[in-house]
């Protein structure tokens, strides 16, 4: 498994995470193969979450991976906070609170990373601030970052808070293109050229925040996977050639699609078969053409001006 710098180069990590939100689906016996298929294939970075499972999946993974201070050493830890239910919150009670319970779940002192869980239109970022402060000070936080956030928004928090936004989690996959579009359909008047989040990727780029892409085999909004379904024979015709030619599985040619792109993008796997796991992490050894890149996004619809 190949390795990336995560932001600021301070976190050395695993080209793939394994995503945790689904978790608390598993048995301890389960959780515990799983995680462990994963440090065997390279994979060290696990993304996890306040809400996922309401918490379960962080005392799962704990669990299952019977965490001590040996184990600890070998993973990156994030987590996730800011989404309560029906509302989001970026207060700094609740995030140190948030914090506290992810620690205490995942049977931690520390987390490497911690997120900001989706956009809070009532943050006040001076709040945001402190908290951060206590959580780096106390040693409970060492990166920090954000998810689905536009630049803009990360501007404004980087105004108060002392650490760098270190990370951006946004949806990305071959059918869900949008910080993709805009910058190749720049100056025309189609859809795909309407800039919907600020140029987020180029921003990114700029700033050395490392974008994590969620839900890499989705389309729309949870709407599905676009492996092996009939709404896209045209992409999965050319997945599948390109799979037999790399002799990958397409699972593995979907997420080398995101991994061929020069920003260093970090897909986050949730799948919970270990299996499939195993023929993911392949993707980290294949390296797509630039023909064959463009060759999958416009069989996805993508017309190129």
């Amino acid at each position: 498994m190949k390795k990336i710098n995560i932001g600021n180069g301070e976190i050395s990590a695993s080209e793939i995470s394994l995503g945790c939100m689904r978790m608390a689906n598993l048995s301890n016996k389960e959780a515990s193969f799983l995680i462990n298929t994963a440090l065997e294939e390279g994979i060290n970075f696990f993304d996890h979450a306040d809400i996922y499972g309401g918490g379960k999946s962080e005392e799962i993974f704990a669990k299952a991976i019977d965490m001590n201070a040996s184990i600890r050493e070998k993973l990156i830890l994030q987590t996730k906070c800011g989404i309560r239910e029906g509302y989001f919150d970026f207060s700094k009670e609740h995030i140190l609170e948030s914090v506290d319970g992810s620690l205490k779940r995942l049977q931690t002192d520390y987390v490497d990373v911690l997120l900001l869980h989706r956009p809070d239109t009532l943050m006040e970022p001076e709040e945001v601030a402190e908290a951060f402060d206590v959580l780096y000070s106390s040693g409970k936080v060492k990166s920090f970052g954000v998810s689905n956030q536009n630049p803009m928004q990360i501007e404004l928090l980087k105004k108060y808070v002392n650490q760098k936004i270190a990370i951006n989690q946004l949806q990305l996959s071959i059918t869900n293109t949008g910080m993709i579009d805009s910058g190749i359909n720049v100056n025309m008047k189609v859809d795909n050229g309407i800039d919907r989040d600020g140029s987020i990727l180029e921003y990114c780029r700029l700033n050395d925040i490392t974008i994590q892409a969620w839900s890499p085999f989705q389309f729309g909004f949870f709407e599905g996977v676009f492996l092996d379904n009939d709404k896209f024979p045209e992409l999965n015709k050319k997945i599948d050639k390109i799979a037999e030619i790399k002799g990958v599985s397409n699972t593995a040619i979907a997420i080398a699609w995101i991994l061929r792109h020069p920003a260093k993008i970090q897909p986050i796997v949730g799948t919970t078969n270990s299996n499939r796991l195993r023929d993911i992490c392949k993707a980290s050894d294949v390296t797509l053409t630039r023909q064959e890149w463009y060759e999958i996004y416009r069989s996805a619809g993508n017309k190129l001006p």
